[in-house]
């Protein structure tokens, strides 16, 4: 029997597979991950009868037809998300936690789970989700104080931030090699301290933030606003801790961050404010490649004869404030 571990690669992914493994141990289980946008990751798993498929913040959409084929390989499937899910197969070795409330992630999802045991990790992803309403809670909670609780803060958008990129070739660390240099540590403060590239990637996250933050918006408008960011591999890993960014500090305001890929297509990366009339993921299904969730969603390929009508659709949807 074969244990599979299923992981977005960013901070939600990684938070929630650590608090799911520091309650189950299984130091044999095989990791499945990449870059953000790799989502089609059960794909990937050649499970067999009687395998035990973990899946933490993947869409099952994204992964229905290789979701039907491992169930009907005999494995047992596990299914911890909030990214629109579609209708869930009816099976018997299927268990799907799914919550699409803009309120919540996978890692708080787990951490409901799990009873609470690991709130700190829980609150690592939820800050890298950009929740950070509920990451305050749980630090609170905790009794943290502001100093720690910032330094959650930072870790989350650091973890983040290191799944962004076309590919694993743009981000500092591997999810994979990340995931297991975070797998000792019941304590995020003791990773923060003694993890293997840690400081490393603290210190690349700030510095591209801070180039992110010196580049003028392109457009503008009282409900949304357009960043395009030049071609360059800090710009491909900065968009989302960059978009997560400025949706903290205009939340009344969309964002939508454009970046080139190296063929020559873009990426859109989107922010919506919560309750916004047209939820991120809903905008983004309307073209090819597009998903996510209610308030953090993009488009994975967008052909540049096609960009400037998607920017104007965008600007249409979100011209209001919310």
């Amino acid at each position: 029997m074969t244990r599979w571990d299923v992981f977005n690669g960013d901070a939600d992914g990684l938070c929630a597979v650590q608090q799911w493994r520091l309650a189950e141990p299984a130091d044999d289980a095989v990791a499945v991950t990449g870059a953000k946008r790799d989502v089609a990751l059960l794909a990937r798993v050649r499970a067999a009868a009687g395998d035990e498929v973990t899946v933490f913040d993947v869409s099952l959409h994204s992964n229905r037809a290789a979701l039907e084929a491992t169930l009907a390989a005999g494995a047992r499937v596990r299914w911890f998300d909030h990214h629109y899910a579609g209708t869930p197969p009816a099976h018997p070795a299927l268990d799907a936690c799914i919550d699409t409330r803009a309120s919540t992630c996978t890692s708080l999802i787990v951490d409901a789970r799990l009873g609470h045991r690991f709130p700190l990790w829980a609150a690592v992803g939820a800050f890298g989700d950009n929740l950070h309403a509920r990451a305050r809670a749980l630090c609170a909670a905790a009794g943290l104080d502001e100093a720690r609780t910032a330094a959650l803060a930072e870790l989350g958008e650091a973890l983040n931030y290191n799944a962004y990129g076309d590919d694993v070739a743009d981000l500092p660390m591997h999810p994979a090699e990340l995931r297991r240099a975070m797998a000792p540590h019941a304590d995020p403060f003791a990773f923060e301290a003694e993890g293997p590239g840690c400081a490393r990637l603290l210190a690349t996250c700030r510095e591209d933030l801070e180039r992110a933050c010196a580049e003028p918006a392109w457009a503008a408008s009282a409900g949304a606003a357009v960043w395009r960011l030049p071609d360059a591999p800090w710009a491909r890993r900065v968009r989302g801790a960059f978009g997560n960014r400025l949706a903290t500090g205009d939340p009344r305001r969309a964002h939508a961050i454009v970046v080139p890929r190296a063929d020559g297509a873009c990426t859109i990366s989107l922010r919506v404010p919560a309750g916004a009339a047209t939820s991120a993921d809903a905008f983004c299904r309307r073209f090819p490649g597009g998903g996510g969730r209610a308030i953090a969603a993009g488009v994975d390929v967008v052909a540049p004869a096609d960009l400037d009508a998607l920017l104007r659709a965008f600007l249409d949807a979100y011209a209001a404030p919310s």
